[in-house]
Parts: C-alpha cells; structure tokens; sequence
C-alpha cells in the first residue's frame, strides 16, 4: 500500500463513505487512478466498493481499525514496546494497537508473545519471534480465541505483562468492552496478576459499554494520548494507575 493509498483508506474510514470524484479532487489524481487504487484496497480487505463509492469493512475488522489514526496507534505500540524487556513472555489482547505493537515486539530478540487473536499470529508468521496462540471459539469477525476453553489455556500459561484493549472507560464503570465473550477473556488474563497495561488511544475514555473488564484497581498502566484530559488521567491515578502520555505524531 503506497502513501496515497493509505490516505484514501483513511479519508473512507473517518468519513464512513466518499466518492471517486471527491477522492480524485482531495489526492489530485485522476478517477481512473482512485478505481484502480480502490479496486487494489478492495482485493486486499480493507474496504468495499459500491456504485461510484468507496465504504469501510465492519468496523469489527481488525485491520480496518488498525488504519484508523494508523500513526498515533503506532506511536502508542512503540513506547509499549520498550516497556518489554529481552527473554519476557507477554500476552497480547486482540486490538488495532495491540497488533502493531506485537509486530513490534516480534522484531525484538527472545520475546515470547502469547495471544487470543489468530490475526496477531498470522500478522507475525514471517518474523522470527517465539508466538503462543490459545485455542478456544473462533469469533470470525474479530479474529479472536474466546470461551471457557480459552479461559483453560490462559490458566496453564504463565506471562510477566498483559496489554489489553479496551472498548471504553469512566470512573463509575471502569473498563468496559462491547463483546461479553472477550471480557471474560480479560477477565481470566487480570486473574493470572501479571502487570495489565491497558494500550488505548484518547478516544475511549469517557465513553462506556456494556461489559465490565473488572475493576479499574486490577490494572496497572494505562499507555494512551495526550487527547486525554487532565481530569481523566487524576481519576486513573487516583485509582492507582500509573498513566504514560504519548504526543500526538
């Protein structure tokens, strides 16, 4: 994917639906070019065509999400990557940021990483990083291990960090998630009492959803963006959290 494209692929996502025509002014490019760039994006799964419209995928799909604020999320991923050191094991949610930094970390040498998602572990199939991927029911749009069989295999594993994603947060609530079956698996991963790092950019905080991911005092790091307001970031200090900023690209 080469720099216009990935722009394309960022107007489609954040405004939920564009034009060749508006495509072609705002890259000053011919439309003949848009529909060859759209038809490439479309063949690779990271966006549908319609009748003279480019729209996003599900927004459950990982790879989708993973462009959407692609530079801050990689900003975010490497400063969670140097909190990892060599020869740890880690486990890794499923999650855009997660992903990026688990390529990261693939990179890096003697790092195990222990994951839920099958897209992960296909993300780092060519790198030469040791990769765990628990079984469990597959949940096809999120491309995540989940169940009472997933819960088993975290149980016999043993990692000194958890980076979880996380859907939103507020004070009253804590952690919350979309997906009941996914915060069952955060919940059994906050049980094993490693060092649960939340990695999440600005945009979750404030909002809520409708699956604790357990209480706010089972975590320990919160690695996000400096979107996050001063009062936000006393109220997760105030439940003990240590809170990393990292400034915007």
């Amino acid at each position: 994917m080469n720099a216009r494209q990935q722009s394309i692929l960022q107007m489609v996502i954040d405004k939920g639906r564009m034009s060749v025509a508006d495509l072609a002014l705002m890259t000053g490019v011919s439309e003949v070019t848009i529909r060859q760039d759209l038809n490439l994006l479309e063949k690779q799964s990271y966006l549908r065509r319609t009748h003279g419209f480019a729209v996003p995928l599900d927004s459950e799909d990982v790879e989708t999400r993973m462009m959407n604020n692609f530079s801050l999320k990689r900003e975010l991923a490497a400063y969670a990557a140097r909190l990892v050191s060599p020869g740890e094991t880690v486990f890794i949610e499923n999650g855009s940021s997660n992903a990026l930094l688990a390529r990261a970390l693939s990179e890096q040498p003697g790092i195990t990483i222990i994951t839920v998602s099958s897209y992960i572990a296909h993300l780092l199939k060519e790198t030469p990083g040791e990769v765990i991927l628990l079984g469990g029911i597959y949940q096809k749009k999120s491309e995540s291990m989940v169940g009472p069989l997933t819960r088993q295999y975290i149980q016999q594993v043993h990692f000194s960090k958890a980076f979880i994603g996380v859907d939103g947060w507020q004070s009253e609530t804590g952690f919350t998630g979309r997906d009941m079956m996914r915060a069952d698996v955060v919940s059994a991963v906050l049980d094993k009492g490693c060092e649960a790092i939340v990695l999440s950019d600005s945009s979750k905080f404030g909002s809520v959803h409708p699956y604790p991911l357990g209480p706010t005092n089972k975590f320990n790091r919160v690695i996000t963006d400096d979107g996050l307001s001063p009062e936000q970031q006393h109220k997760l200090e105030h439940f003990g959290l240590t809170v990393d900023i990292v400034k915007r690209p």
